[in-house]
This record gives structure tokens, sequence and C-alpha cells, in this order.
């Protein structure tokens, strides 16, 4: 663990997806928070008026630093429309 991970245990911070409807988009989504060991507090999916999938994912004791290159990672996935995160 680095210095970096080293956060407030309580801080929560959220993970918005907006993506294509799409049966692997969750698991893409998770794909790198398994990567690096890191289980979500929660993860809820939703399916659109609009057909999109809109996906949000929250994590703890994460750095804002890590949670922005995860960000990264699936913003520049095929299906992924937007992909930002937020504190809670």
């Amino acid at each position: 663990m680095t210095v970096e991970d080293c956060t407030e245990p309580f801080k929560l911070l959220r993970l918005r997806v907006s993506a294509e409807a799409d049966p692997s988009v969750v698991a893409r989504l998770l794909g790198p928070f398994q990567n690096l060991n890191i289980i979500p507090r929660r993860l809820v999916a939703e399916f659109s008026t609009t057909g999109l999938l809109h996906v949000l994912v929250d994590v703890s004791g994460v750095s804002e630093a890590r949670l922005s290159l995860i960000t990264a990672k699936i913003a520049e996935s095929v299906p992924v429309i937007n992909a930002y995160w937020h504190f809670v």
C-alpha cells in the first residue's frame, strides 16, 4: 500500500458511468477494481428509458488519484459514454 492509498476509511467516493446497454458492461467496470483487489461498498446498475445503462459504484479506502486512474481506464472502454467520480 502506498502513501496515496492511505485515505480516511470513512471517505466515500462514487463513480458514475453511463454506457450503451451491453451485457458485458458491468463486468468490464468491475475489472479494474478486481485487478487492484478493491471491493466496492455498493454497485447499482439501472437500465434507463433512453436505452442507456447507468451504473453507480461506491468505494471507500481509495485515494482520489487512484480512483481518477480507474475512471480514466473505464472511460476508454468502447460502450462507455461518460465516466466520472465525485465525493458522496
